[in-house]
């Protein structure tokens, strides 16, 4: 039956582009199929028992923790643990906490997130087990809910503290917005974030966007509950603002068109503040929520996880490599219709499994190899456009170094060519982490 359990796949405008170019508004799916070739679960069992020494089941609930419940943590999902482990490394106010100490950054994560923002989720949606599956006889039981509002870390991020937006209530309404409208809500986060920075720093007025005011977009003096809300609805005005084309707002052509107009317009300082990977003439996307250079990384498709986001650092030619190396895994999860949540057994076990199944290992890992090198031979990925998101880049740079500790030569050596000349530099990184991915590809 229906559920308020959807799975959305809506990252790069591919719900737009079915909808204006197909007609298709929905893809709804369901039923029962049982494949009477294996029905019997002894033939997995012995599998998982010749390669991990354990049955299916215990390897999945081993490799699944995150998504369901990890007990180091005390709670589950991307949205719990993830706001557990960020701390300092969080993101918000439009990244605007790149450029604050790190005792500011931690100070926003302890009283706006762990003490509100995930204290509310912890207690209304995992001590409850407010949780289900996608369908799928799963044990990740991933989908934490809270009645119709199901809450994962990204769409909860970029419509949430990226949005000045810490408390659960603010944050579903303003994400469930977004998700009515049938938004990538982290695309949408972005907008709505740069916008209302505009907003705040007078770059835009409130008329000019069609909105009734300005955000409240500091953590001096925040308050989390009623600052919250105001945000939450100066963003779903935002939202409104662009289906309705009020005032100015025109993103008929895209985001970033949109601020390529602006600049012209009013100088290149307005459409600065947003953060965003260039492709080809038009193409635009709002990075996944992490501070970390992978995000913006060169790839043939980004906004998917077809690159390294690892929290550590990796000199640029090398994390071009890991993000070539991971296209190819996804594309191997992808393929076989794998969940990536399953990951850590999946993309080691997946090609056995063809070859016991089909005898067909080896043409499964080639065929792998050959989607890769054709979606990046049409790789148009266009150099990061906006100061901001070099930034990004040189600020997490220096976190490693002045917080994490971090003696790495090259690390050093980037960081003072970021601070002799930040846009060389920040070229410079860009096109080794593109030499990498060709590396990969090639081998």
């Amino acid at each position: 039956e229906l559920s308020h359990v959807d799975t959305w796949a809506g990252r790069g405008g591919f719900g737009s582009k079915l909808f204006q170019e197909h007609g298709l508004a929905a893809v709804i799916y369901g039923g029962t199929f049982i494949d009477e070739d294996f029905r019997d679960r002894k033939v997995a069992d012995e599998w998982f028992q010749s390669r991990y020494e354990k049955k299916m089941s215990a390897k999945a609930l081993e490799s699944t923790t995150k998504y369901r419940f990890d007990p180091k943590f005390e709670t589950g999902g991307t949205f719990g643990v993830n706001y557990t482990t960020l701390a300092g490394r969080m993101i918000s106010f439009n990244y605007r906490s790149i450029y604050m100490d790190e005792q500011q950054r931690l100070d926003i994560h302890q009283k706006l997130v762990v003490d509100h923002y995930l204290k509310q989720f912890n207690e209304e949606t995992i001590e409850p087990k407010q949780q289900r599956t996608c369908g799928e006889a799963c044990m990740a039981v991933c989908k934490k809910m809270r009645g119709e509002y199901k809450k994962d870390y990204e769409p909860y991020q970029a419509l949430g503290p990226l949005a000045g937006v810490f408390d659960q209530r603010a944050a579903e309404h303003l994400t469930h917005h977004a998700d009515r409208y049938g938004f990538d809500s982290i695309s949408a986060g972005g907008i709505v974030t740069w916008l209302m920075e505009c907003l705040s720093e007078g770059l835009l007025s409130a008329e000019e966007l069609g909105v009734s005011g300005e955000p409240v977009f500091r953590p001096e003096g925040f308050k989390v509950e009623t600052d919250s809300q105001h945000n939450a609805k100066i963003g779903m005005e935002l939202l409104d603002a662009i289906i309705h084309r009020k005032g100015i707002v025109d993103l008929s052509k895209g985001a970033r068109k949109f601020g390529r107009r602006l600049a012209e317009e009013r100088g290149p300082g307005v459409v600065d503040p947003f953060i965003y990977t260039a492709f080809a003439r038009g193409g635009w996307m709002v990075p996944n929520q992490y501070w970390t250079p992978g995000v913006l990384a060169p790839m043939a498709i980004m906004g998917k996880y077809y690159m390294y986001y690892g929290k550590d650092f990796v000199p640029p030619r090398e994390l071009g490599r890991k993000c070539g190396k991971r296209l190819q895994q996804e594309i191997l999860l992808d393929t076989l219709g794998m969940c990536r949540f399953h990951r850590k057994w999946a993309e080691d076990m997946a090609p056995d499994i063809m070859g016991s199944l089909f005898d067909m290992k080896d043409p499964f890992l080639t065929q792998v190899k050959l989607t890769a090198t054709r979606i990046n031979s049409r790789n148009a990925a266009v150099f990061w456009e906006t100061g901001r998101s070099m930034d990004m880049v040189h600020t997490f740079l220096r976190r490693h170094r002045d917080v994490e500790g971090n003696t790495d030569k090259d690390l050093a050596e980037w960081i003072a060519y970021f601070d002799r000349d930040k846009t060389e530099a920040a070229r410079s990184f860009w096109y080794d982490i593109h030499k990498g991915v060709q590396d990969a590809i090639a081998e």
